[in-house]
């Protein structure tokens, strides 16, 4: 009985929250500057969808990599699980993505992203979230789009 009330009140913020977004911050400038700039950085790292798509034909998987000196010292095990935790939470956060799709393993801070989504879209903002991650020096995503009607 415990567990009904708190799903009841979890979904009730969640209902009002949905309502609020597309009541009153959808219209706001604030709101859609915030996507124009989510938008610049998937252009800026070659994440759209036909760049996706291109690779993912071309080679099974998509690949970027910070600019940053790879011969930095190796990320610890604990620093590994810190990043793939903060990568998961964002995904959570993320109305475009599912956290439970996407697998996230990360080894000497090089994240590989796996499992199926429904659009290169969906890969590209995948790869922006762990890419923008602190300690992330390389994202490889074998992220297949999953095909309608299928699983």
């Amino acid at each position: 009985m415990k567990d009904f009330f708190i799903g009841l009140i979890v979904g009730a913020f969640l209902t009002a929250g949905t309502g609020w977004y597309f009541v009153v911050a959808r219209k706001d400038p604030r709101v859609t500057h915030a996507w124009d700039a989510v938008n610049a950085k998937l252009t800026a790292w070659h994440l759209g969808s036909d760049e996706i798509s291109a690779e993912l034909s071309r080679t099974g998987r998509v690949l970027r990599r910070q600019a940053t000196d790879f011969g930095a010292a190796m990320a610890s095990a604990s620093s590994d699980a810190a990043i793939t935790a903060k990568i998961k939470a964002k995904y959570a956060l993320d109305r475009d993505l599912s956290v439970f799709s996407i697998s996230v393993n990360t080894t000497d801070g090089r994240v590989t992203l796996a499992g199926d989504v429904s659009s290169h879209q969906q890969i590209g903002r995948a790869m922006l979230v762990a890419l923008e991650t602190d300690g992330v020096r390389e994202v490889n995503s074998t992220l297949q789009v999953k095909k309608a009607g299928h699983g």
